[in-house]
């Protein structure tokens, strides 16, 4: 099981975090986190239920990881393991994550797949994300697979789509030409995008598309 504890600074003030599985204990903080995340008009049954969260630390409690500051839970990242061969990279965040339910989750694997990665708005200035995906490196590293593995949205997309295809402007955003919320982040965490995929999933932003993005195990050929 993971934990690790650390100091961020906020303005030059230390702030100790502690990054850990989660477990039972914590799902009603999971589930705050995800109200404050995805508040409405975001559909409410969307968010995490306590049966996905149950199957999370229990088919492979490696996946679910937190962030933990003052004793309260502000982030939450987690992942299954799936077999993925880079040839044929189309599929679906459900069919990837079993909507969530990771039930799917392949012991065997090559590949640590994102389900979801969530942190309280109010705590998004200090790098938080950034930091539960190099704890997810560990977990890749640690079992020995290939990479880790997600589809990011592109929620910038929709105010270029009229001017450009979705792999253009991914192409346009690697190359800092444009921003985006969500594949700039995932750059900054050392992750490569290696294919767009077409009706990812349900999202306007993103004209439904979403883009494979991985990090590549350094210590395997």
């Amino acid at each position: 099981m993971y934990r690790s504890e650390q100091l961020l600074f906020d303005q030059g003030k230390p702030v100790p975090i502690v990054i850990r599985n989660y477990s039972k204990a914590d799902f009603d903080d999971l589930i705050e986190i995800q109200s404050e995340c995805f508040p409405p008009p975001f559909p409410q049954e969307l968010w995490w239920n306590k049966k996905q969260l149950l199957n999370h630390v229990t088919l492979f409690p490696e996946g679910a990881l937190c962030i933990e500051i003052d004793g309260k839970v502000v982030s939450s990242l987690t992942g299954l393991c799936v077999q993925f061969n880079p040839t044929h990279p189309n599929h679906t965040w459900a069919e990837a994550t079993d909507n969530g339910y990771i039930t799917n989750h392949d012991p065997s694997g090559n590949t640590l797949y994102i389900v979801d990665i969530s942190v309280r708005p109010s705590y998004r200035s200090l790098g938080l994300g950034k930091i539960m995906m190099q704890a997810m490196y560990h977990v890749v590293v640690n079992k020995g697979l290939d990479r880790l593995l997600g589809g990011g949205r592109i929620p910038g997309y929709h105010k270029h789509a009229a001017n450009m295809t979705a792999n253009e402007y991914v192409q346009k955003v690697v190359k800092g030409e444009l921003h985006d919320s969500v594949i700039s982040f995932l750059l900054r965490c050392g992750r490569l995008p290696i294919a767009v995929v077409e009706n990812y999933l349900d999202d306007e932003e993103s004209r439904n598309y979403g883009v494979l993005m991985e990090w590549k195990n350094p210590f395997k050929k």
